[in-house]
């Protein structure tokens, strides 16, 4: 991606500082870590810090930060301290994911894990975290199963499943484009789900899909898939693709001509991406989770002054507040058992409504009983070439959609928690 604020990597020190100053520490394998003091309580983060999701990495890590720093101004964790233990998972490597968060648990001692971006790591670290009886929340790894046909008693998620956002967009699609659709989808657990939910919601509009294609991972010349693409003469070429293979897609799509003959649309886009592609391809029908140019959002207005304190002056991201969010799940989920005990803290966040502040959605959020999935707001609108008021406003709300409208029943998600004795 480029080179802009809110995509640049983050350098080891900018990584690791969480809390008011949680100190510069090595990132290289194996991770080290000094033993803390009893009172502190550390909160494990096994997630990308390189690879194609970096940048998403790199905004969920300084929503983390934020959180903690709040959590600790008003006295901690009941009554100690909160810091980030913090691994890469890499973008895309399951065994050095699981590795991570073991090392976490077992040797770190952490409290609670947080992690992963890339939907096969995020079930991959729940099925440790499961094993181990430790709270897990999902920032960003959308894949249904993590809520669904595999959940965890102790498996928490933020963002939306991928059914819940093909539900809130596909309507819009079909309106703006037609019913006859072309698919790029990467070939992994998110992209083979959000494809799936993309066809069932389309099919009960009367859409249909004439062709699709698997993309690796990290892949960068996408123009053979683009050519097969055309040939199908679609109305909608569907662009499924997130992170850097998100951007190196639509910037050619849009080089190839491909916006001027079809639509190109999705179901989830991220600022991190519009902010990577040059003006002219920031084009088509997508759903955002989150979007920090919202009116009358309690919480919202000083949740993006302070992203701006720490980011170099750009706006927060879905990311931001993913990470953010997660932090202070963990934080809550405490507070309402009045315990560190697993079992308890998951009980507690049964049907459990996020504080205004840190929902920041104006219909609020909470995780729905039975399968431990938030339910907030799905910003359903365009990309626009140039900000109006603000140059990272490059999204345009049409329409705020209810999770609840949207979200599969907990029957549909075929959720069926194990609780422990």
């Amino acid at each position: 991606m480029t080179n802009d604020g809110n995509s640049v990597r983050f350098d080891r020190r900018t990584l690791l500082k969480a809390g008011a100053a949680l100190g510069a520490l090595p990132l290289a394998a194996p991770f080290v870590q000094v033993a803390r003091a009893a009172d502190t309580i550390k909160i494990g983060v096994d997630n990308p810090l390189t690879g194609t999701y970096a940048a998403l990495g790199k905004n969920e890590a300084t929503g983390m930060a934020m959180a903690v720093d709040e959590i600790n101004a008003k006295g901690g964790i009941l009554g100690r301290k909160v810091e980030l233990a913090i691994e890469d998972s890499t973008s895309g490597d399951a065994g050095v994911a699981v590795q991570k968060a073991r090392k976490l648990i077992d040797r770190d001692q952490v409290s609670f894990i947080i992690g992963n971006i890339n939907s096969a790591l995020a079930q991959a670290i729940a099925n440790v975290a499961n094993e181990k009886g430790v709270i897990h929340v999902v920032p960003g790894g959308h894949t249904d199963s993590i809520t669904g046909q595999n959940c965890h008693w102790n498996v928490f998620r933020v963002c939306n499943t991928t059914q819940t956002e093909a539900n809130a967009v596909a309507g819009s699609v079909i309106k703006s484009a037609g019913k006859k659709w072309y698919y790029l989808t990467p070939d992994y657990a998110f992209g083979h789900t959000l494809q799936a939910g993309m066809e069932a919601a389309a099919a009960k509009l009367g859409g249909t899909k004439v062709g699709a294609d698997l993309t690796p991972l990290g892949t960068t010349d996408f123009s053979s898939y683009l050519i097969k693409a055309q040939a199908a003469n679609p109305d909608a070429i569907i662009i499924l693709q997130q992170g850097d293979d998100g951007v190196n897609v639509l910037k050619q799509a849009v080089q190839f001509g491909l916006d001027k003959k079809f639509h190109l649309a999705g179901a989830q886009l991220e600022l991190e991406v519009l902010l990577g592609l040059p003006p002219e391809a920031r084009v088509g029908t997508w759903v955002f989770e989150c979007y920090w140019n919202q009116p009358n959002v309690p919480g919202l207005k000083e949740f993006v002054a302070e992203t701006r304190k720490r980011s170099g002056g750009h706006v927060p991201t879905a990311r931001t507040w993913f990470g953010y969010a997660s932090i202070h799940t963990c934080a809550l989920a405490a507070a309402q058992a009045n315990s560190l005990d697993a079992v308890k803290m998951a009980k507690a966040l049964q049907g459990f409504k996020l504080p205004p502040e840190i929902a920041l959605m104006p219909d609020g959020a909470y995780y729905r009983a039975g399968q431990n999935q938030l339910i907030p707001n799905l910003y359903v609108g365009h990309p626009q070439a140039q900000g109006k008021d603000d140059p990272e406003d490059l999204f345009v709300v049409d329409q705020v959609v209810k999770g609840d409208d949207v979200s599969p029943t907990l029957e549909e998600t075929m959720c069926k928690q194990d609780w422990p004795a």
